[in-house]
């Protein structure tokens, strides 16, 4: 996550919002009231609304959405222009739920809030995809220790390795029902990018 965010507060002028993602080179900004709360989120797609509906507006007969925006394209605030509630992750959250919800809910970046709902940084996309360019080794000795070393018998036999990604796990299981238990435990650990075994 990036710890230094550009965020704005409720009162933010519409080119006060506009001109801090430009300088900021971002594509949201999160809005905060006084004591740090997320309350919103401001994207382009906001701000794109009065340029949308500059030659004229819809009819009644409109879908909700558009409606929506209309109201936004008169907007000259913060608080009037962002989404809200806003779409953040709690800061100990795992990066698969960040990517899950950035999916679902079609958002490029996250804002970051700790158990009162304070603004502590932005994850963005980028940001989810450098977990795929942790060295291999680091992943190897990650798998060996928070998968493996759980296993009965402490994993005796099996040897990992991991390459590009592909972890792959040789040897012997105790009990081959945990294969599936592992291999999820396994696709977990950031940076993994398939699971293979080899259990002779």
């Amino acid at each position: 996550m990036t710890h230094t965010v550009v965020a704005v507060g409720r009162q933010a002028t519409f080119k006060d919002v506009t001109r801090s993602m430009q300088e900021w080179r971002v594509s949201a900004v999160p809005v905060l009231e006084a004591d740090g709360r997320v309350i919103g989120v401001v994207s382009e797609a906001d701000l794109l609304a009065k340029e949308e509906y500059r030659d004229g507006v819809p009819g009644m007969n409109e879908p909700r959405e558009r409606m929506a925006r209309l109201l936004k394209s008169g907007a000259l605030t913060a608080g009037d222009l962002m989404s809200s509630p806003a779409v953040s992750v709690r800061e100990d959250a795992r990066l698969t739920e960040a990517a899950r919800i950035m999916a679902r809910r079609h958002v490029k970046r996250l804002p970051v809030v700790d158990g009162e709902g304070r603004l502590r940084g932005v994850v963005s996309r980028g940001d989810l995809l450098k977990v795929f360019l942790r060295e291999d080794e680091d992943i190897a000795e990650e798998i060996r220790r928070e998968v493996i070393g759980l296993l009965p018998g402490g994993g005796d036999g099996l040897r990992v390795a991991v390459e590009n990604g592909v972890a792959t796990v040789r040897g012997r299981l105790p009990d081959s029902s945990l294969a599936p238990v592992a291999a999820r435990l396994i696709r977990s650990v950031e940076g993994v990018v398939d699971v293979r075994f080899d259990l002779g």
